[in-house]
């Protein structure tokens, strides 16, 4: 297992950690979460051995793979396939010391041992597990012949993103890998995660990602590592409560002290009292200060009331959409009315993008017209309106210019709700990360007062504060959304009804996001078909394999089902019972004279429960550990058990 002990980690002069611990057991899917700059990403670096602590102890099996996303954009002549292939490195190995052997012409034990392992590993699997990989996330079967030097940014880091999925690692460490993908692709990411057979370390901040595929929170705040048991909704829960208790405790103290105060400055100057003041000053002294709860969110920001509000905003007749003459989205008819809040959904390179940069007037259309109130005020977010900022100009001197005239404190506190404040307002956009970039494009808009949002993939680089607060103000806007997004949190917030684009066309889609992971699936599964119906594939052997395949992992898994259904089932028990004296023990009732008794035993029992669920919850990371061992044995694909 990965053990941290006591961690300090420090860059530069600012300490990020502080005698922090983390214990993360084979299977285990942990997600990190905590502000920007809490020390994320460089407790990756120190996993990975790119950062060294400052005091503590870091201890990783030494036979453990590790995996990660490579961050640098590798540019080469390897064509994509190979590419990801290449992170199995066994894989690779083995495959050299075949072809080694057999330009030596060497027979015999080695040569089968060398085969016999290349089996054991799925290397006649390998390249249709490469494929499988690149098709989910979002490639097409005639990418994988094309070179590394020929895909854009966000396309290499979707391959770094397959290369380091490739790799039959023990410790799958993930750093924002929704940031560049669709939302099919980060749907397909999400189940295959679910299935992913090792520990992971997830850093993301996509709530619903979250939710998903991670079982505990690591909350990485004020030097520490707070561990939650659950998803993340779970850990809003119990945070929630904890915070609550803090308050109460704050709240005791407080007057605990103010008490104490009191009798020490109303009689420290008497003779008689001055021995009772001086203890009550030392037990002051003493006392360890508990902090206030503190979980305000640094945005305060709205979308103002649009100017005027036009009944139709725009209606796009016998359109087509796309570049260069030749149509991506044809025969579009869709009139969009004030007020409506519109999700587009659909695979990547259906032509959503397209199409929203021909209503914003980025594009004109191939074919048809599009029709556009007189008072129309589009406010459009992309990728490319974010290149825009003028690097060497400020937060200020951009919101100046749009708003000339305007006093610079009313400006200043427009900015302080994107959390621009201070002489930050003046710094220069060249040095904001690419979350403040985002905010303050945002911010730029929000200004204008627009009657239409347009929105594409507006949450990329944003963290889960920044996207809480822009999905609860796009649920307060008064005018049209249009919005792109892989994030479903913000998705399901904000907008009342989808659209599809796909193969060509753009229709209403009756379903929720649900049912469009659903259709996602089926269409991938189209698609797949589609590209191998000139394969020849033996349709009866294949399923014939994948039946015996079925079965044998259920066999595999049988033994350890039994004992993980016990565990979860007293968990289920438990956990009830838990939460109701977690409540009790929080409310103002259980610090009453009269509960004195009471208090003392639910505290026990609430002691005892805790301490059950914690070596429950251990029983069953354990247990499932080794059903997953088993499980890697009998598919023949997986790393040999670690110890």
């Amino acid at each position: 297992m990965l053990r941290l002990s006591n961690i300090t980690l420090a860059r530069g002069a600012r300490i990020l950690l502080k005698d922090a611990s983390l214990t993360v057991f084979p299977g285990h899917r942990v997600g990190l979460v905590g502000p920007n700059g809490a020390g994320k990403s460089s407790l990756f670096a120190l996993v990975l051995g790119e950062l060294h602590q400052d005091a503590g102890e870091v201890e990783l099996p030494a036979r453990w793979v590790l995996a990660h996303v490579a961050q640098e954009l590798l540019d080469a002549d390897r064509a994509a396939l190979d590419f990801v292939m290449d992170g199995d490195a066994e894989l690779r190995e083995v495959e050299a010391a075949i072809r080694e052997a057999e330009a030596a012409h060497e027979e015999g034990e080695r040569a089968a041992l060398l085969h016999g392992r290349y089996d054991e590993i799925g290397g006649y699997t390998a390249r249709s597990r490469a494929q499988a990989l690149m098709s989910g996330l979002g490639f097409s079967a005639q990418a994988e012949a094309n070179p590394v030097a020929s895909f854009s940014g966000g396309w290499r880091m979707r391959l770094n993103l397959a290369r380091a999925l490739m790799c039959r690692s023990d410790l799958l460490l993930l750093d924002e890998p929704t940031n560049h993908l669709d939302l099919d692709a980060v749907m397909w990411l999400e189940d295959w995660l679910k299935g992913y057979p090792g520990a992971l370390l997830l850093i993301t901040h996509d709530r619903e990602f979250l939710d998903s595929v991670v079982g505990t929170i690591v909350h990485v705040d004020a030097q520490k590592l707070a561990t939650y048991a659950g998803n993340y909704s779970a850990f809003e829960r119990q945070r929630a409560e904890r915070l609550g208790q803090q308050q109460l405790a704050y709240e005791r103290q407080q007057r605990t002290m103010a008490h104490l105060q009191s009798f020490i400055d109303r009689f420290r100057a008497k003779a008689t009292k001055a021995r009772q003041a001086q203890s009550r000053i030392k037990a002051l002294e003493k006392l360890e200060v508990i902090a206030a709860a503190h979980v305000d969110s640094p945005f305060t920001f709205a979308f103002r009331e649009p100017p005027v509000k036009p009944k139709l905003l725009f209606r796009v007749a016998e359109a087509s959409v796309g570049y260069g003459g030749k149509a991506v989205v044809s025969d579009i008819e869709w009139s969009v009315y004030f007020g409506e809040a519109i999700g587009l959904l659909g695979p990547n390179g259906a032509g959503k993008s397209t199409l929203l940069k021909t209503i914003v007037g980025d594009l004109p259309p191939v074919a048809g017209t599009i029709i556009r109130s007189p008072d129309l005020r589009i406010g459009y977010f992309a990728q490319h309106q974010v290149e825009k900022l003028r690097l060497e100009e400020s937060a200020m001197w951009h919101l100046a210019r749009l708003a000339p005239g305007v006093r610079e404190q009313e400006l200043r506190n427009f900015l302080g709700g994107f959390d621009f404040r201070g002489d930050q307002v003046f710094q220069r956009v060249a040095d904001f990360s690419g979350g403040e970039k985002a905010r303050l494009a945002l911010a730029l808009i929000v200004w204008e007062r627009p009657n239409l949002l347009v929105l594409d993939e507006p949450t990329n680089h944003l963290d889960i504060e920044m996207r809480e607060s822009l999905a609860q103000a796009l649920q307060d806007f008064e005018g049209t959304l249009i919005v792109v997004a892989h994030d479903r949190h913000l998705l399901e917030a904000a907008t009342d009804q989808w659209w599809l684009v796909a193969d060509g066309k753009v229709a209403p889609f009756d379903g929720n996001l649900d049912d469009y992971r659903e259709w996602s699936r089926q269409y991938r599964v189209r698609g797949t078909k589609q590209e191998g119906s000139g394969a020849g594939a033996d349709r009866k052997a294949q399923k014939r394999s994948e039946a015996e395949s079925r079965q044998k992992l259920a066999d595999a898994k049988k033994p350890f089902e039994k004992k993980i259904g016990a565990i979860e089932k007293e968990l289920a028990r438990l956990q009830p019972e838990k939460e109701s004296l977690d409540a009790w023990l929080a409310s103002g009732e259980a610090y009453e004279e009269a509960m004195r008794d009471e208090l003392a035993q639910r505290s026990k029992r609430q002691g005892e429960i805790a301490a059950r669920i914690a070596q429950l919850e251990e029983d069953w990371l354990w247990a499932n550990a080794q059903m997953d061992d088993a499980v890697r044995r009998s598919s023949g694909a997986g790393r040999q058990p670690r110890e």
